[in-house]
């Protein structure tokens, strides 16, 4: 037994080759395939993780053992794939009901075409604050913006970047989100401490993309007649087509107050879709076949009955608007998410990511540059895992006797921690809250990410304090547990 053990262990020994092979394949592969070539994602993925299997071959690494780590991985991760599936159903569920569309409806008439990119921002700022999620913020008054937005006629790639930064503002500051807590725990510092310390980077970051949204927006202009005219058009028909009651806004409530009061999101969410689908055959007189439908396959404006309502009239802004959702929607979202775990997964076991980090911690021999390996390190092991709270685990222990060495107190760990992991899951294409992102808003990651300012701003301002001194706290205060 022990000459089994000592042979495996030989096997994951790995040279410098080993080491960087495997993650500079995989990053060329979906970088150069998806963001240079515009190959689809989903094979830039399976591709990358064909060739790690290889290369896992090759370092002597079994089937069973790669396997073993994919199967791994997508278990963690199955509670995603499941919310994944169901936001489409609910998608479809509201679209019926007539929640997102009353919200759109009375959007566009009260928020100001110029004010667009900061109340996005705001908006999506407030409620993630309120419920600790991203997600949820995203899924609700997100989706309602997009909406706003397509109708006035907006920038879309803009008021995604918008509504995606505002959504992680409340993920990363919010003391009821996960990886708010889940950060000084990795760290060895305290929850209330940590917070605080972020507002240096936070603060600074969210002023810098308020002054750029209002600067987009203020130049843009009111918007011209052409889209005022098209304004004017989806207000009418989309008077004509719902039924509108305060009611209506009963689904999103469910799941505004079920992550306040930090409910399982799952059923959850299948609680709002059953009453949005209950509030459809009530107040829009839609049949069941045609919700059960709606919820599986997508709302379509042709499930409409109020009288007066003629489908044949509807414009192409409304169809687009309107016509999404349905848990099928989301199959190829979640083919891209199992190819993405199943590279993890290989490269887990292949174990060149462990080398690599340890590599990085040995060469952090000054203040600027530990924070600067810590964060480089963040957005790597995000890149790789996927995984938010396996990369602020596994980046915290490994950074936090450095900090401990160099007399830095922990809140500045949980802080680079927050800056490079949690900001950076938007902005990886393959990361699930970015393909939950782009789901939500209908907008490609690398066309948000650019107005998604506070998701790579925070990153810079960090590696800039390391490097100046500002905003570094020394240990000795009463941040450490």
């Amino acid at each position: 037994m022990g000459t089994q053990s000592n042979e495996k262990k030989a096997k994951r020994e790995l040279g410098k080759f080993e080491t960087f092979f495997p993650i500079i394949a995989m990053l060329a592969i979906v970088i150069i395939g998806k963001g240079f070539l515009s190959f689809n994602i989903t094979a830039m993925l399976v591709l990358a993780a064909s060739v790690l299997g290889c290369f896992a071959v090759y370092c002597g690494i079994s089937w069973n053992e790669m396997f073993g780590e994919i199967a791994a991985k997508i278990q963690k991760s199955l509670g995603a794939i499941l919310l994944l599936i169901i936001v489409g159903g609910l998608v479809g569920a509201w679209m019926s009901c007539g929640t997102i569309p009353m919200l759109i409806y009375y959007g566009v008439q009260i928020i100001s075409p110029q004010w667009l990119l900061v109340t996005s921002f705001l908006l999506t700022a407030i409620v993630s604050v309120c419920t600790g999620s991203s997600w949820s913020s995203a899924s609700t008054i997100g989706i309602a913006l997009m909406g706003i937005a397509t109708g006035l006629g907006a920038n879309l790639p803009a008021v995604a970047g918008a509504v995606v930064a505002g959504a992680f503002f409340g993920d990363k500051m919010s003391p009821l989100s996960d990886t708010t807590n889940l950060a000084p725990i990795a760290a060895g510092s305290e929850l209330y401490s940590h917070i605080r310390h972020m507002f240096w980077t936070t603060g600074p970051a969210t002023v810098i993309s308020l002054v750029v949204y209002a600067a987009v927006g203020l130049s843009s202009g009111s918007g011209s007649s052409a889209s005022s005219e098209v304004v004017t058009q989806m207000i009418a028909q989309l008077d004509s087509m719902y039924n509108w009651n305060l009611l209506l806004l009963l689904p999103l409530i469910i799941i505004l107050a079920g992550s306040v009061l930090r409910k399982p999101s799952l059923p959850v969410m299948v609680l709002s879709a059953g009453v949005a689908i209950v509030e459809a055959k009530i107040f829009q007189g839609i049949s069941f076949s045609n919700l059960f439908s709606a919820f599986v396959t997508g709302f379509s404006t042709n499930m409409i009955t109020k009288a007066g309502f003629d489908n044949e009239a509807v414009i192409p802004e409304i169809a687009k608007l309107l016509n999404r959702g349905g848990m099928e929607s989301m199959m190829s979202t979640v083919a891209v998410l199992l190819a993405a775990l199943a590279m993890a997964g290989i490269l887990t076991s292949i174990g060149s990511l462990d080398k690599l980090l340890e590599l990085i911690v040995s060469r952090a021999k000054t203040t600027g540059s530990l924070i600067l390996s810590t964060i480089a390190t963040g957005w790597i092991m995000a890149m790789t895992t996927s995984n938010s709270h396996v990369s602020i685990l596994i980046t915290g222990e490994l950074f936090q006797e450095a900090y401990k060495k160099r007399g830095l107190a922990p809140v500045n760990l949980s802080r680079s921690l927050e800056d490079s992991v949690t900001l950076a899951m938007p902005c990886i294409p393959w990361a699930s809250s970015a393909i939950y992102m782009t789901t939500c808003t209908g907008i490609p990651t690398q066309q948000y990410l650019p107005w998604a300012i506070l998701c790579w701003m925070c990153s810079i301002l960090a590696i800039i304090y390391g490097f100046t001194g500002i905003g570094i706290k020394k240990a000795g205060g009463n941040d450490e547990i």
